[in-house]
Protein backbone atom coordinates (compact mmCIF):
# COMPACT_ATOMS: atom_id res chain seq x y z
CA UNK A 1 0.00 0.00 0.00
CA UNK A 2 1.34 3.43 -0.95
CA UNK A 3 0.76 5.34 2.30
CA UNK A 4 2.18 8.60 0.95
CA UNK A 5 -0.18 8.54 -2.03
CA UNK A 6 -3.14 7.80 0.24
CA UNK A 7 -2.11 10.61 2.60
CA UNK A 8 -2.15 13.00 -0.35
CA UNK A 9 -5.61 11.77 -1.38
CA UNK A 10 -7.05 12.58 2.07
CA UNK A 11 -5.16 15.90 2.30
CA UNK A 12 -6.33 17.12 -1.09
CA UNK A 13 -9.93 16.12 -0.43
CA UNK A 14 -9.84 18.08 2.83
CA UNK A 15 -8.13 21.25 1.63
CA UNK A 16 -9.35 21.49 -1.98
CA UNK A 17 -12.90 20.17 -1.68
CA UNK A 18 -14.44 19.98 1.80
CA UNK A 19 -12.98 22.98 3.65
CA UNK A 20 -13.70 25.47 0.81
CA UNK A 21 -17.30 24.18 0.69
CA UNK A 22 -17.98 25.10 4.33
CA UNK A 23 -15.92 28.30 4.20
CA UNK A 24 -17.79 29.63 1.17
CA UNK A 25 -21.28 28.18 1.61
CA UNK A 26 -22.06 28.06 5.32
CA UNK A 27 -21.21 31.46 6.79
CA UNK A 28 -24.15 33.74 7.56
CA UNK A 29 -22.77 37.13 6.61
CA UNK A 30 -25.84 38.98 7.86
CA UNK A 31 -26.35 37.59 11.36
CA UNK A 32 -23.15 35.63 12.04
CA UNK A 33 -22.74 31.94 12.77
CA UNK A 34 -23.28 29.25 10.16
CA UNK A 35 -25.96 27.64 8.06
CA UNK A 36 -25.74 23.85 8.38
CA UNK A 37 -28.78 22.93 6.27
CA UNK A 38 -27.19 22.89 2.83
CA UNK A 39 -28.43 20.96 -0.21
CA UNK A 40 -26.28 18.96 -2.61
CA UNK A 41 -24.88 22.10 -4.27
CA UNK A 42 -24.51 24.04 -1.03
CA UNK A 43 -27.69 26.13 -1.19
CA UNK A 44 -29.34 26.93 2.16
CA UNK A 45 -32.65 25.09 2.64
CA UNK A 46 -33.30 25.93 6.30
CA UNK A 47 -31.88 28.72 8.47
CA UNK A 48 -32.25 27.29 12.01
CA UNK A 49 -28.94 27.08 13.84
CA UNK A 50 -28.08 24.06 15.97
CA UNK A 51 -25.64 24.84 18.79
CA UNK A 52 -23.56 21.68 18.57
CA UNK A 53 -23.08 22.15 14.80
CA UNK A 54 -22.24 25.84 15.27
CA UNK A 55 -19.66 24.85 17.90
CA UNK A 56 -18.22 22.05 15.78
CA UNK A 57 -17.58 24.47 12.94
CA UNK A 58 -15.90 26.98 15.27
CA UNK A 59 -13.73 24.10 16.51
CA UNK A 60 -12.96 22.89 12.98
CA UNK A 61 -11.72 26.20 11.58
CA UNK A 62 -9.83 27.00 14.80
CA UNK A 63 -8.18 23.57 14.70
CA UNK A 64 -7.20 23.95 11.03
CA UNK A 65 -5.70 27.36 11.81
CA UNK A 66 -3.80 25.97 14.81
CA UNK A 67 -2.58 22.71 13.29
CA UNK A 68 -2.47 23.05 9.49
CA UNK A 69 -1.89 26.65 8.36
CA UNK A 70 -2.51 30.08 9.83
CA UNK A 71 -4.87 31.28 7.12
CA UNK A 72 -6.60 34.55 8.06
CA UNK A 73 -9.87 33.47 6.41
CA UNK A 74 -9.96 30.32 8.56
CA UNK A 75 -9.42 32.32 11.74
CA UNK A 76 -12.06 34.88 10.79
CA UNK A 77 -14.54 32.10 10.00
CA UNK A 78 -13.94 30.59 13.45
CA UNK A 79 -13.96 33.94 15.25
CA UNK A 80 -17.23 35.21 13.81
CA UNK A 81 -18.93 31.88 14.62
CA UNK A 82 -17.51 32.04 18.14
CA UNK A 83 -18.85 35.55 18.64
CA UNK A 84 -22.33 34.46 17.51
CA UNK A 85 -22.23 31.52 19.92
CA UNK A 86 -20.90 33.61 22.80
CA UNK A 87 -23.69 36.16 22.33
CA UNK A 88 -26.69 33.92 21.62
CA UNK A 89 -25.80 30.28 22.33
CA UNK A 90 -26.40 30.21 26.10
CA UNK A 91 -28.72 31.72 28.70
CA UNK A 92 -26.06 33.81 30.46
CA UNK A 93 -25.55 31.14 33.15
CA UNK A 94 -23.54 28.74 31.00
CA UNK A 95 -26.52 26.65 29.86
CA UNK A 96 -26.24 26.08 26.11
CA UNK A 97 -29.44 25.89 24.08
CA UNK A 98 -30.00 23.14 21.53
CA UNK A 99 -31.06 25.40 18.67
CA UNK A 100 -31.69 29.02 17.70
CA UNK A 101 -33.42 30.96 14.96
CA UNK A 102 -31.21 32.46 12.27
CA UNK A 103 -31.07 35.74 14.23
CA UNK A 104 -30.08 33.98 17.47
CA UNK A 105 -33.37 33.68 19.37
CA UNK A 106 -33.61 30.44 21.45
CA UNK A 107 -35.77 27.70 19.91
CA UNK A 108 -35.08 24.61 22.01
CA UNK A 109 -34.14 24.53 25.70
CA UNK A 110 -30.67 23.43 26.93
CA UNK A 111 -31.67 19.78 27.37
CA UNK A 112 -28.77 18.32 25.38
CA UNK A 113 -25.39 18.14 27.12
CA UNK A 114 -23.61 17.75 23.77
CA UNK A 115 -24.32 21.44 23.09
CA UNK A 116 -22.07 21.98 26.12
CA UNK A 117 -19.32 19.51 25.18
CA UNK A 118 -18.88 20.95 21.70
CA UNK A 119 -19.06 24.54 22.97
CA UNK A 120 -16.23 23.72 25.40
CA UNK A 121 -14.21 22.16 22.56
CA UNK A 122 -14.88 25.13 20.30
CA UNK A 123 -13.84 27.84 22.73
CA UNK A 124 -10.79 25.91 23.93
CA UNK A 125 -9.51 25.74 20.36
CA UNK A 126 -10.60 29.30 19.51
CA UNK A 127 -8.83 30.60 22.61
CA UNK A 128 -5.63 28.92 21.39
CA UNK A 129 -6.03 30.40 17.92
CA UNK A 130 -6.73 33.97 19.03
CA UNK A 131 -4.96 34.23 22.38
CA UNK A 132 -8.23 35.70 23.72
CA UNK A 133 -8.57 34.73 27.40
CA UNK A 134 -12.32 35.36 27.31
CA UNK A 135 -12.78 32.37 24.99
CA UNK A 136 -10.56 30.17 27.15
CA UNK A 137 -12.52 31.17 30.27
CA UNK A 138 -15.80 30.34 28.52
CA UNK A 139 -14.42 26.89 27.64
CA UNK A 140 -13.47 26.24 31.28
CA UNK A 141 -16.79 27.52 32.66
CA UNK A 142 -18.66 25.29 30.22
CA UNK A 143 -16.49 22.30 31.16
CA UNK A 144 -17.36 22.87 34.84
CA UNK A 145 -21.08 22.91 33.94
CA UNK A 146 -20.65 19.57 32.16
CA UNK A 147 -19.14 18.05 35.31
CA UNK A 148 -22.06 19.39 37.36
CA UNK A 149 -24.56 17.78 34.98
CA UNK A 150 -22.81 14.51 34.16
CA UNK A 151 -24.77 12.36 36.64
CA UNK A 152 -28.07 13.47 35.08
CA UNK A 153 -27.13 14.99 31.69
CA UNK A 154 -30.67 16.00 30.69
CA UNK A 155 -31.47 17.44 34.12
CA UNK A 156 -35.07 18.62 34.41
CA UNK A 157 -35.61 17.73 30.74
CA UNK A 158 -35.19 14.01 31.48
CA UNK A 159 -38.32 12.16 30.32
CA UNK A 160 -37.64 8.97 32.32
CA UNK A 161 -39.91 8.28 35.30
CA UNK A 162 -37.80 8.57 38.49
CA UNK A 163 -36.73 5.40 40.27
CA UNK A 164 -37.90 2.83 37.73
CA UNK A 165 -35.11 2.13 35.24
CA UNK A 166 -32.13 4.45 35.49
CA UNK A 167 -29.69 3.76 32.68
CA UNK A 168 -26.22 5.22 32.19
CA UNK A 169 -25.45 6.26 28.63
CA UNK A 170 -22.18 5.64 26.78
CA UNK A 171 -22.09 8.89 24.79
CA UNK A 172 -20.90 11.23 27.56
CA UNK A 173 -17.89 9.23 28.85
CA UNK A 174 -16.98 8.60 25.23
CA UNK A 175 -17.06 12.32 24.34
CA UNK A 176 -15.22 13.22 27.54
CA UNK A 177 -12.26 11.05 26.47
CA UNK A 178 -11.82 13.34 23.47
CA UNK A 179 -12.80 16.59 25.20
CA UNK A 180 -10.20 16.15 27.95
CA UNK A 181 -7.41 15.79 25.38
CA UNK A 182 -8.77 18.78 23.44
CA UNK A 183 -8.67 20.88 26.62
CA UNK A 184 -5.40 19.61 28.06
CA UNK A 185 -3.77 23.05 27.67
CA UNK A 186 -6.50 24.43 29.98
CA UNK A 187 -7.11 21.51 32.34
CA UNK A 188 -3.46 20.47 32.78
CA UNK A 189 -1.70 17.18 32.00
CA UNK A 190 -2.11 15.75 35.51
CA UNK A 191 -5.86 16.31 35.54
CA UNK A 192 -6.25 14.78 32.07
CA UNK A 193 -4.24 11.72 33.08
CA UNK A 194 -6.30 11.16 36.22
CA UNK A 195 -9.60 11.76 34.44
CA UNK A 196 -8.59 9.62 31.44
CA UNK A 197 -7.81 6.65 33.68
CA UNK A 198 -11.36 6.71 35.07
CA UNK A 199 -12.98 7.29 31.67
CA UNK A 200 -11.04 4.49 29.96
CA UNK A 201 -11.98 2.14 32.81
CA UNK A 202 -15.66 3.05 32.40
CA UNK A 203 -15.63 2.51 28.63
CA UNK A 204 -13.58 -0.70 28.64
CA UNK A 205 -14.93 -2.33 31.83
CA UNK A 206 -18.53 -1.12 32.05
CA UNK A 207 -19.89 -0.37 28.56
CA UNK A 208 -17.77 -3.04 26.88
CA UNK A 209 -19.60 -6.29 27.60
CA UNK A 210 -17.37 -9.36 27.55
CA UNK A 211 -20.48 -11.57 27.34
CA UNK A 212 -21.06 -10.32 23.79
CA UNK A 213 -17.62 -8.84 22.99
CA UNK A 214 -19.21 -5.48 22.11
CA UNK A 215 -19.81 -1.98 23.50
CA UNK A 216 -23.45 -1.25 24.38
CA UNK A 217 -25.02 2.23 24.45
CA UNK A 218 -26.69 1.93 27.86
CA UNK A 219 -26.12 -0.04 31.08
CA UNK A 220 -27.91 -0.22 34.42
CA UNK A 221 -26.77 2.21 37.10
CA UNK A 222 -24.80 -0.57 38.80
CA UNK A 223 -22.95 -1.31 35.54
CA UNK A 224 -24.84 -4.50 34.68
CA UNK A 225 -26.40 -5.31 31.30
CA UNK A 226 -30.05 -4.25 30.92
CA UNK A 227 -31.97 -6.82 28.86
CA UNK A 228 -34.16 -4.15 27.25
CA UNK A 229 -34.30 -2.33 23.90
CA UNK A 230 -32.06 0.43 25.27
CA UNK A 231 -29.77 -1.94 27.15
CA UNK A 232 -29.15 -4.18 24.12
CA UNK A 233 -28.63 -1.24 21.76
CA UNK A 234 -25.43 -1.25 19.72
CA UNK A 235 -24.21 1.69 17.65
CA UNK A 236 -21.13 0.28 15.90
CA UNK A 237 -19.90 3.69 14.72
CA UNK A 238 -20.08 5.12 18.23
CA UNK A 239 -18.08 2.25 19.71
CA UNK A 240 -15.44 2.44 16.98
CA UNK A 241 -15.10 6.24 17.27
CA UNK A 242 -14.56 5.87 21.02
CA UNK A 243 -11.72 3.43 20.37
CA UNK A 244 -9.58 6.01 18.57
CA UNK A 245 -10.19 8.47 21.41
CA UNK A 246 -8.96 5.79 23.79
CA UNK A 247 -5.96 4.97 21.58
CA UNK A 248 -5.00 8.66 21.62
CA UNK A 249 -5.23 8.76 25.43
CA UNK A 250 -3.46 5.43 25.90
CA UNK A 251 -0.64 6.46 23.56
CA UNK A 252 -0.17 9.66 25.60
CA UNK A 253 -0.01 7.56 28.79
CA UNK A 254 2.10 4.77 27.22
CA UNK A 255 -0.53 2.10 27.99
CA UNK A 256 0.22 -0.50 25.32
CA UNK A 257 -2.26 -3.02 26.74
CA UNK A 258 -5.11 -0.51 26.42
CA UNK A 259 -4.08 0.37 22.86
CA UNK A 260 -4.17 -3.33 22.01
CA UNK A 261 -7.59 -3.75 23.65
CA UNK A 262 -9.05 -0.74 21.80
CA UNK A 263 -7.71 -2.03 18.51
CA UNK A 264 -9.26 -5.45 19.14
CA UNK A 265 -12.65 -3.95 20.07
CA UNK A 266 -12.55 -1.93 16.82
CA UNK A 267 -12.11 -5.15 14.84
CA UNK A 268 -14.74 -7.08 16.83
CA UNK A 269 -17.27 -4.28 16.32
CA UNK A 270 -16.56 -4.02 12.60
CA UNK A 271 -16.94 -7.75 12.06
CA UNK A 272 -20.25 -7.66 13.91
CA UNK A 273 -21.52 -4.49 12.24
CA UNK A 274 -20.46 -5.13 8.64
CA UNK A 275 -23.22 -5.86 6.14
CA UNK A 276 -22.04 -9.02 4.40
CA UNK A 277 -24.71 -8.73 1.71
CA UNK A 278 -24.31 -5.13 0.51
CA UNK A 279 -21.17 -3.89 2.26
CA UNK A 280 -20.93 -0.99 4.67
CA UNK A 281 -21.57 -0.75 8.41
CA UNK A 282 -25.03 -0.90 9.94
CA UNK A 283 -26.23 2.13 11.92
CA UNK A 284 -27.90 0.31 14.85
CA UNK A 285 -27.98 -3.31 15.99
CA UNK A 286 -29.18 -5.39 18.94
CA UNK A 287 -26.60 -7.10 21.17
CA UNK A 288 -28.67 -10.31 21.18
CA UNK A 289 -29.56 -10.04 17.48
CA UNK A 290 -33.18 -9.28 18.26
CA UNK A 291 -35.09 -6.78 16.08
CA UNK A 292 -33.79 -3.27 16.87
CA UNK A 293 -36.36 -0.57 17.69
CA UNK A 294 -34.72 1.98 15.34
CA UNK A 295 -36.43 1.76 11.95
CA UNK A 296 -33.33 3.30 10.33
CA UNK A 297 -31.10 0.54 11.77
CA UNK A 298 -29.83 -0.69 8.37
CA UNK A 299 -28.93 2.72 6.91
CA UNK A 300 -25.29 3.46 6.08
CA UNK A 301 -24.14 6.78 7.57
CA UNK A 302 -21.14 8.92 6.63
CA UNK A 303 -19.75 9.44 10.12
CA UNK A 304 -19.80 5.74 11.03
CA UNK A 305 -17.52 4.89 8.10
CA UNK A 306 -15.22 7.88 8.49
CA UNK A 307 -14.68 7.25 12.21
CA UNK A 308 -13.93 3.60 11.40
CA UNK A 309 -11.22 4.67 8.95
CA UNK A 310 -9.55 6.73 11.69
CA UNK A 311 -9.67 3.91 14.26
CA UNK A 312 -8.33 1.32 11.82
CA UNK A 313 -5.41 3.52 10.74
CA UNK A 314 -4.51 4.42 14.31
CA UNK A 315 -4.76 0.76 15.29
CA UNK A 316 -2.41 -0.20 12.46
CA UNK A 317 0.07 2.59 13.23
CA UNK A 318 0.21 1.73 16.94
CA UNK A 319 0.14 -2.09 16.81
CA UNK A 320 1.14 -3.07 13.26
CA UNK A 321 -2.05 -5.17 13.06
CA UNK A 322 -2.30 -6.60 9.54
CA UNK A 323 -6.01 -7.23 10.08
CA UNK A 324 -6.57 -3.51 10.86
CA UNK A 325 -4.89 -2.60 7.58
CA UNK A 326 -6.99 -5.11 5.63
CA UNK A 327 -10.18 -3.72 7.17
CA UNK A 328 -9.01 -0.17 6.44
CA UNK A 329 -8.70 -1.04 2.73
CA UNK A 330 -12.19 -2.57 2.75
CA UNK A 331 -13.85 0.40 4.53
CA UNK A 332 -11.82 2.92 2.50
CA UNK A 333 -13.06 1.41 -0.79
CA UNK A 334 -16.69 1.46 0.36
CA UNK A 335 -16.52 4.97 1.82
CA UNK A 336 -14.95 6.66 -1.20
CA UNK A 337 -17.16 4.75 -3.65
CA UNK A 338 -20.49 5.57 -1.97
CA UNK A 339 -20.20 8.73 0.16
CA UNK A 340 -18.06 11.00 -2.02
CA UNK A 341 -20.10 13.12 -4.44
CA UNK A 342 -18.15 13.17 -7.70
CA UNK A 343 -20.10 16.15 -9.08
CA UNK A 344 -20.33 18.62 -6.18
CA UNK A 345 -18.15 19.29 -3.11
CA UNK A 346 -18.58 17.64 0.31
CA UNK A 347 -19.92 14.14 0.89
CA UNK A 348 -23.30 12.49 1.12
CA UNK A 349 -24.39 11.54 4.63
CA UNK A 350 -27.25 9.09 4.26
CA UNK A 351 -27.44 5.90 2.20
CA UNK A 352 -29.97 3.09 2.31
CA UNK A 353 -28.83 -0.46 2.98
CA UNK A 354 -28.08 -1.08 -0.70
CA UNK A 355 -25.81 1.99 -0.86
CA UNK A 356 -28.16 4.31 -2.76
CA UNK A 357 -28.22 7.96 -1.63
CA UNK A 358 -31.40 8.46 0.40
CA UNK A 359 -30.85 12.18 1.13
CA UNK A 360 -28.51 14.15 -1.11
CA UNK A 361 -28.06 17.02 1.35
CA UNK A 362 -24.55 18.02 2.44
CA UNK A 363 -25.64 19.32 5.83
CA UNK A 364 -28.73 19.35 8.04
CA UNK A 365 -29.78 19.10 11.68
CA UNK A 366 -27.24 16.33 12.40
CA UNK A 367 -24.61 16.62 9.66
CA UNK A 368 -22.37 19.68 9.65
CA UNK A 369 -18.77 20.78 9.28
CA UNK A 370 -17.24 18.06 11.44
CA UNK A 371 -16.97 14.33 10.74
CA UNK A 372 -15.90 14.56 7.09
CA UNK A 373 -13.22 17.25 7.54
CA UNK A 374 -12.03 15.92 10.92
CA UNK A 375 -11.84 12.39 9.49
CA UNK A 376 -9.94 13.51 6.40
CA UNK A 377 -7.52 15.45 8.63
CA UNK A 378 -6.98 12.52 11.03
CA UNK A 379 -6.48 9.99 8.21
CA UNK A 380 -4.10 12.33 6.36
CA UNK A 381 -1.99 12.89 9.49
CA UNK A 382 -1.96 9.20 10.47
CA UNK A 383 -1.10 8.03 6.95
CA UNK A 384 1.80 10.52 6.81
CA UNK A 385 3.01 9.23 10.15
CA UNK A 386 2.85 5.62 8.88
CA UNK A 387 4.64 6.59 5.64
CA UNK A 388 7.53 8.06 7.65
Amino acid sequence: MDFQKLALQYKQELLENVVPFWLNKSQDEQFGGYFSCLDREGNVFDTDKFIWLQAREVWMFSMLYNRVEQKPEWLECARQGGEFLKKYGHDGFGNWYFSLTREGKPLIQPYNIFSYTFAAMAFAQLGLATGNQEYTNLAKTTYDRILERQENPKGRYNKAYPGTRHLKNFALPMIMCNLNLEMEHILGADYVKESATKLMDEVLNVFYRPECGLVVENVNEDGSLSDTFDGRLLNPGHAIEAMWFIMDLAERMDKKDIIEQAQQITLQTLKHGWDEKYGGIFYFMDAKNRPPQQLEWDQKLWWVHIESLISLLKGYRLTGSKESLEWFEKVHQYTWAYFKDEQYPEWYGYLNRQGDVSLNLKGGKWKGCFHVPRGLYQCWQTLESIAK
